[in-house]
């Protein structure tokens, strides 16, 4: 006997054959099952049953499935764990293949491919950020970068060259990578957190992709968008080309493509973006980074925005400035600023309800989305005064003129309609004549029958003439053989139409009976395919001004972040920064906000530090000494994040700042190594070291932190001495250069520009006090020995690393030139036995009579003798 695959799985391996490197969700009823290795992955993935059905080719066939209602979360559990998802749909009514005869099957095709970079379903996004997708394309000697967020409709394109790719991934994180099968890109997807996904070299052509776009946008030439490089085009063109394959056609609702120029934005790289912290802790996770200390938006599309100008500062003095006034003003309207954030919180997600229906994945809810954000858009417009900022007038015309469209909605829909268009019950009553006639007779069947009956009794003269159903006849009138003869003769015999007769009734039916009751059994279907009708006009409806809705989502965004830095401005003291073309770096009483934000919540104070890198055409380079846990760290960090928010748009967390334009911000702080690349901590740190020397210009912003300190002494002095003389006569940039090597302090009466500051301690007693105040001068030595006492290192290490020390220092004094000899000199290590545990409280009478003691039910008197009572316990009669 023949093993023979039945015919479903058949149409299932020819499925799944057309559509490799996914896994496949085969619709199946209410279930979408897997089969063979895709149900052994599935079943690991989702830790659910792995069962069998069937044989093939001798074997049994692995099978799992996931209910069709629940797949979202399944798919989400799938595309984090770096699966591709081919959604296998049934394409007919099941009762249509039983009409082909006993042996067809259901007609099943892939509707949708789910990647992570194509995503729009709300539980498979994170509300607060993007979901990009991004190509990277090589034509010849050109370069390029494009990314698209189909959940927003966000489509943007940058000339990148490979050396400014991994910056440009770092920035924006996208969730999947296109590139040419085989571009080497592995490494630098890995790093951007990135799925990479190869496409063969025609998804790439410039020509064809210059004709999916101009097919997409239903342009005869792109010229209109702007002028794009041959590898822009590309790049472009291959998102089009996946979206294509992914979505089956069905394209998603994208915005014109706007060309980015990598000019117009503080340039960032991937170390300095790990190092500074600015969307991402280094312990993963949002917690703990810039974005998270300083987001106090109350809209998702807020949210994504304030990440955006974190991730990208802008370098254009007008757009700063627009932005600080729009802020300053919402700043000094406190109630304004309070009333916009209410009315906000409100305001639902348009981008990405817009982007579900133009997909045809949207429903009722979505519809309600767009209502309610242009009605409450169409508020918020209200509150305004006539000089408002720039900004802010801007967004005031892009949230009005929806008029029409907010009435056709509000007519048209119930106040909180169901999530999906199959559960009816969304259109409002009094909208579609058609529909309300349909619910009656489907809600109200009864009655419409019962006051039939009425007027039929009343048009016959008949009170005893019922209106009957059964399952042969359906509804018929019935009535008496001596009430039937005036029925069937005319002019009634017009009306009443002769059915059937018993042994004492007989009979009837009317036109509009039998219409009436075809219209009752099918109610249900009928009221449902009637709001289906009226979900598509309203979808069309809404699609028809998908721009104009897109800006006034886009405005309300941008008044959420003014609103929203304005919040933080006034909570937390924070002020306008001064920004404008010089190579000014003032900041007066600065402050790191994530650390200050930390400090509040143990009621600790944060101290504030002023820094100046101001110093005309030469270089303006602070060199920073003072021991570990001073606060070295903390004060490079605050100043590269003072300049982020200024050109960002925001206020600042310092008294005063002025600073002239960013073009780049380098940091090199703290250290890790890559062993899967098979670099060690040093090498890290000399890659690091290397991107900036190379690259930094006089406009830049550089912080480096213990240069050098991963390899032998007077190795890492030497090149932490010539990365500073480079920094000064090369780069000649603004910096901030923190060491322990206390001999490059000579360099400031070698170098121009070059100021010694240092973090102020105090010994008391000999304890360490770390009063975090920079101020100008060196440190004359770095307290590492205090330092590790306070960590906890046992006292005999301690004692041995200050007997060290002292040799140490004492030899360079008396110039010794063998360190070694007098290392074998010292005496040899003893180990301090660990000091008695403190008494228990079973040692101690006090702590004991303690136990016993409840305040709160003490007299003034008791308590009196307790103090008395306590003084004796501890031999102290006086």
């Amino acid at each position: 006997m023949s093993d023979q695959p039945t015919p479903m799985m058949a149409q299932y391996l020819a499925i799944r054959e057309a559509n490799p490197g996914a896994l496949l969700f085969y619709r199946m009823g209410d279930f979408y099952e897997m089969f063979f290795d895709d149900a052994v992955a599935a079943a690991a993935a989702l830790d659910i049953a792995l069962t069998k059905r069937g044989t093939h080719e001798g074997q049994p066939i692995p099978m799992c499935g996931v209910p069709f209602h629940a797949a979202e979360s399944y798919l989400l559990t799938l595309i984090r764990k770096g699966f591709r998802v081919a959604i296998a749909e049934q394409m007919e009514d099941p009762a249509e293949a039983k009409k082909r005869g006993s042996k067809s099957v259901v007609a099943r095709d892939v509707v949708r491919l789910v990647t992570p970079g194509t995503l729009t379903e709300e539980a498979l996004l994170e509300a607060r950020r993007h979901n990009f997708l991004a190509a990277f394309a090589q034509v010849r000697d050109q370069a390029a970068l494009a990314w698209v967020d189909i959940s927003t409709g966000a489509f943007q394109v940058m000339d990148c060259p490979m050396s400014r790719l991994a910056p440009e991934l770092a920035r924006l994180a996208p969730r999947e990578l296109l590139a040419v099968d085989g571009s080497g890109l592995d490494d630098l997807a890995g790093d951007a957190g990135a799925a990479l996904t190869g496409l063969p070299p025609g998804a790439f052509d410039s020509a064809s992709g210059t004709r999916r776009l101009c097919a997409l946008f239903k342009v005869e030439t792109l010229d209109g968008f702007g002028a794009f490089s041959r590898a822009e085009l590309s790049a472009m063109g291959a998102i089009v080309d996946y979206l294509e394959l992914t979505q089956k056609g069905n394209l998603p609702l994208l915005r014109p493509p706007v060309r980015e120029r990598a000019s117009g934005a503080m340039q960032i790289d991937a170390a300095t973006r790990r190092n500074l912290e600015l969307t991402q802790a280094l312990s993963g996770g949002r917690e703990g980074s810039l974005l998270t200390a300083i987001d106090r938006t109350v809209t998702a599309a807020g949210a994504r925005l304030l990440e955006r100008r974190i991730s990208a500062p802008s370098r254009d003095l007008a757009l700063i400035h627009a932005r600080q006034e729009a802020v300053a003003q919402l700043v000094e309207d406190a109630r304004l600023s309070a009333d916009l954030r209410a009315a906000l919180a409100l305001a639902p997600d348009m981008d990405r309800a817009l982007s579900r229906l133009a997909l045809d994945r949207g429903g009722p809810r979505d519809l309600a989305a767009i209502r309610a954000g242009l009605s409450q858009g169409a508020e918020i417009a209200t509150r305004f005064p006539a000089d408002a900022a720039q900004v802010l007038r801007q967004a005031v015309r892009d949230l009005t003129g929806h008029d029409a469209l907010i009435q056709l909605l509000d007519d048209a829909l119930v106040a909180e309609p169901p999530l999906l268009t199959r559960d009816g019950g969304f259109v409002a009553p009094d909208y579609d004549e058609d529909l309300d006639e349909t619910r009656r007779l489907r809600d109200e069947g009864r009655g419409v029958i019962a006051r039939m009956q009425s007027d039929y009794a009343a048009l016959a003269g008949v009170q005893s003439l019922k209106i009957k159903h059964n399952n042969v006849l359906g509804y018929f009138i019935e009535t008496t053989t001596t009430h039937a003869e005036k029925m069937m003769a005319p002019p009634l015999s017009e009306t009443f139409i002769h059915r059937q007769t018993t042994a004492n009734q007989i009979r009837f039916t009317t036109v509009e009976l039998s219409e009436l009751e075809t219209r009752i059994l099918n109610a249900r279907d009928r009221a449902l395919q009637i709001e289906r009708a009226v979900f598509e006009r309203l979808r069309e409806a809404v699609l028809e001004r998908a721009p104009q809705i897109g800006q006034a989502a886009r405005a309300l965004a941008e008044i959420d972040l003014a609103a929203g830095f304005a919040d933080i401005a006034s909570g937390e003291s924070w002020t306008r920064p001064r920004v404008d073309d010089s190579r000014a770096f003032v900041i007066e009483g600065g402050r790191h906000p994530v650390v200050e934000r930390a400090l509040k919540r143990k009621a600790e104070a944060f101290v504030a530090n002023d820094c100046d890198l101001t110093s005309g055409d030469t270089p303006a380079i602070w060199l920073l000494t003072g021991p570990n846990m001073a606060g070295k760290s903390t004060f490079l960090r605050q100043n590269a994040l003072i300049a982020v928010l200024a050109q960002a748009g925001a206020f600042v967390p310092a008294r005063r700042a002025h600073i002239g334009m960013v073009s780049q911000l380098f940091s090199r702080v703290g250290a890790a190594d890559d062993l899967a690349r098979g670099r060690s901590t040093f090498m890290v740190e000399m890659v690091e070291t290397a991107a900036i020397l190379n690259q930094a210009d006089d406009h830049a912003l550089v912080i480096l932190d213990e240069i050098g300190r991963g390899t032998a002494t007077w190795d890492g002095l030497s090149i932490a001495w010539a990365v500073m003389e480079h920094l000064h006569a090369a780069n000649r940039c603004r910096a901030l250069f923190a060491t322990h090597y206390h001999e490059m302090t000579a360099l400031t009466a070698k170098l121009d520009g070059v100021e010694n500051a240092t973090v102020t301690v105090r010994e008391w007693e000999g304890e360490v006090i770390f009063l975090h105040e920079v101020r100008k001068g060196a440190a004359d030595r770095s307290y590492g020995v205090q330092v590790a006492r306070l960590a906890g290192l046992p006292a005999s290490v301690v004692e041995r690393a200050r007997e060290v020390l002292d040799a140490l220092e004492s030899g360079e004094r008396e110039g010794a030139t063998r360190p070694a000899a007098l290392i074998d000199d010292l005496p040899l290590f003893r180990a301090i036995p660990p000091a008695p545990a403190a008494a228990t409280p079973k040692d101690n009478p006090v702590d004991l009579r303690m136990k016993d003691i409840h305040p709160d039910t003490l007299s003034p008197r008791e308590a009196l003798d307790l103090i008395y009572e306590l003084k004796s316990l501890t031999g102290d009669t006086a």
